[in-house]
C-alpha cells in the first residue's frame, strides 16, 4: 500500500535486520511503551529477529511497517490473538518522532491495516498502554479507543500499571 510519502507492508523473515534496528530505536525512544528492555533486545540473535519478522505472514497475527521513500523504516504496529477472550491485541506500536501526528498519516495508515486484520478475527481491538504514556493514550482516544477500567501491573515495573483500552470495529470506519 503506497500512501503519501511512505509505503505500508507486512514484514517477512527476510526483514530481520530492519526489524532489529527499528525495535532498538523504539526502545531508546519510549522504553516504558514496551515489555522488554533495550539490553534484552540487543542480546537477541538473528533467529529471534527472523522469527519476529515472520510474524507478518503468520496466521492469526500481523506485523506491518511504514517505510519512507529513502528506505528508512518509520513506524510499525502488530497484532495477535493471545486468547479467545481477549481477541485481537494491538502491540508493538511505534512511529518515529519526525512522522508523528495526524498530518503525517503514518499512525492512521498503520492502524487502518491492523483494524482491517482485526475485523477478520473479531469485532474489537484491544491494547494495553502504560499509565504514564500520556501521548499514546491521547492518540488512542483520538482514534476511538476507550479505557475499560481494567489495569494490570507493567511487566518491567510492577509498581506501575498498564491500562486496557478497546475499540469496537465496524466494516465502515470513518
Amino acid at each position: 500500500m503506497m500512501t503519501e510519502g511512505f509505503t505500508i507492508r507486512s514484514t517477512t523473515a527476510a526483514d530481520w535486520r530492519e526489524i532489529r534496528e527499528l525495535r532498538l530505536e523504539m526502545l531508546r525512544d519510549t522504553p516504558l511503551a514496551f515489555g522488554e528492555t533495550f539490553d534484552v533486545a540487543l542480546a537477541h540473535d538473528e533467529a529471534e529477529w527472523t522469527m519476529r519478522g515472520a510474524r507478518g505472514t503468520t496466521e492469526h497475527s500481523i506485523v506491518v511497517v511504514a517505510i519512507a521513500p529513502s528506505g528508512r523504516w518509520i513506524g510499525t504496529m502488530a497484532g495477535y490473538i493471545p486468547d479467545e477472550a481477549t481477541g485481537p491485541l494491538l502491540v508493538g506500536v511505534y512511529v518515529a518522532p519526525d512522522y508523528r501526528g495526524g498530518a503525517a498519516g503514518v499512525t492512521d495508515a498503520l492502524l487502518s491495516r491492523i483494524e482491517d486484520w482485526a475485523l477478520t478475527e473479531s469485532g474489537r481491538l484491544t491494547l494495553h498502554v502504560h499509565e504514564h504514556n500520556d501521548r499514546a493514550r491521547a492518540a488512542y482516544e483520538h482514534r476511538g479507543f476507550a479505557a475499560t477500567g481494567v489495569t494490570a501491573p507493567y511487566d518491567l515495573d510492577p509498581t506501575t500499571r498498564e491500562l486496557e483500552m478497546v475499540k469496537q470495529l465496524t466494516a465502515q470506519r470513518a
